[in-house]
């Protein structure tokens, strides 16, 4: 999952609901819509983390009890997906609250939420050899992901200008973002010509096609959710081009990156992935604001070394924190010809198993079966001998006749 989470264009129309229900007066730019908008995002990470735990814990229920129901049949799993909702549509009316550079990484409080609630609310297993090596870091790795987003939030850029057509418009047209958009083109198409057509499937450069399309993602997801907000306040821009262009921008960002992280998924380790990909498609986000937005030209040298700071630290949690998760060893044995006792001998990293005999055992699988009774040899006239295994002669036409 990349590490900033984009809402679906639909999500639009809830977004006018909430505002109806929880109407803001404060003005553009101030410290109280700062506040707003990271308190939304921080809720809306809790939220999609507590409603992955459910689902998961809907899918093991099932999974346990040996349930032949389909998981969308159960209730658990519908108040996952509704929290989900519920926290990328928070996510997404962040953005137009607070500036993209402050939003982007507190996609660590989701790493956090996780790691906090796997351990507790579905009680994962470990050893007591495993717990300084596996669960200490990651404790470490929450604190140093907690200390690194109280940096950044505290010191990450205030200026927040309202996002009309107008502004985007005067925005895209400007020469920084022209060669922005012009140098990520590049890298983009070099990347793809490498993953392509040179086979270089190494997780950096699938990750990075991420980031490129995400930093993309990011600068239209806060200009669409700044003109629905604006809106919703009865400043209509849904008349404008630039609104839909960046919606079309948006949504097909979003499929192309999902499309990439499933190619890495079946490549990498999940864990892996996450780390790398949120470390980079932060930092690009934060590039992105910084040249499309101008999100740091009011701030201080010492504000901005504070706010890097904050990132680096919250980077180094994010990464102890998922490549301590429990990683499962391949293990792919394989079975040959060669007999111990009358069962075929298993070979694991060129060391020869004996597998436990305690019925039938199936040629090819690794797991007796009591129910798979084997089948019985048909007999041979010239093996019937006084002899346990026949003449030899019998034998070797037994043989030749096989």
């Amino acid at each position: 999952m990349p590490s900033v989470r984009w809402a679906c264009p639909g999500h639009v129309l809830i977004v006018s609901l909430t505002f109806f229900l929880f109407p803001v007066s404060v003005c553009v730019g101030s410290p109280q819509e700062n506040l707003i908008g990271t308190l939304l995002a921080i809720f809306g990470n809790l939220l999609v983390s507590v409603s992955l735990c459910v689902q998961k814990y809907s899918h093991v229920s099932l999974a346990g009890n040996k349930d032949p129901r389909a998981y969308y049949r159960t209730k658990t799993w519908w108040v996952g997906l509704l929290l989900t909702v519920l926290g990328e549509v928070a996510i997404f009316v962040s953005y137009a609250f607070a500036p993209l550079s402050l939003v982007a990484p507190l996609g660590a409080v989701s790493v956090i939420a996780s790691s906090i609630l796997g351990f507790v609310f579905l009680r994962e297993k470990w050893k007591p050899k495993e717990f300084v090596r596996r669960y200490i870091v990651s404790f470490i790795g929450c604190a140093l992901t907690a200390g690194g987003t109280y940096l950044f939030v505290t010191f990450g850029p205030n200026s927040h200008e309202k996002l009309s057509a107008e502004n985007i418009v005067k925005h895209v047209i400007g020469w920084p973002v022209l060669l922005y958009l012009l140098l990520e083109i590049i890298a983009f198409c070099l990347l793809l010509y490498f993953y392509k057509q040179r086979n270089a499937t190494y997780l950096v450069v699938i990750v990075l096609l991420v980031s490129l399309l995400g930093s993309v993602t990011a600068i239209t997801v806060k200009a669409v959710s700044g003109m629905a907000v604006l809106s919703v306040q009865g400043n209509l821009q849904l008349t404008y081009p630039i609104f839909y262009v960046m919606l079309v921008c948006m949504v097909a960002t979003v499929v192309f990156q999902a499309s990439f992280l499933s190619q890495a998924s079946s490549l990498y380790d999940s864990s892996l992935i996450t780390s790398v990909n949120y470390i980079l498609s932060t930092a690009f986000a934060i590039i992105a604001g910084a040249v499309f937005y101008l999100e740091f030209n009011h701030e201080s040298v010492l504000h901005i070394c504070m706010f890097l700071l904050g990132c680096v630290i919250c980077f180094l949690g994010v990464f102890l924190v998922t490549q301590n998760k429990r990683k499962t060893k391949a293990f792919e044995p394989y079975v040959t010809m060669d007999m111990m006792q009358g069962i075929p001998t298993i070979h694991d990293k060129g060391r020869a198993v004996q597998p436990d005999y305690n019925g039938s055992f199936s040629y090819g699988t690794l797991v007796n079966s009591e129910s798979v009774i084997p089948a019985a040899l048909p007999a041979v006239p010239e093996q019937v001998s006084a002899f346990p295994g026949g003449t030899p002669v019998a034998r070797s036409a037994a043989f030749k006749q096989d």
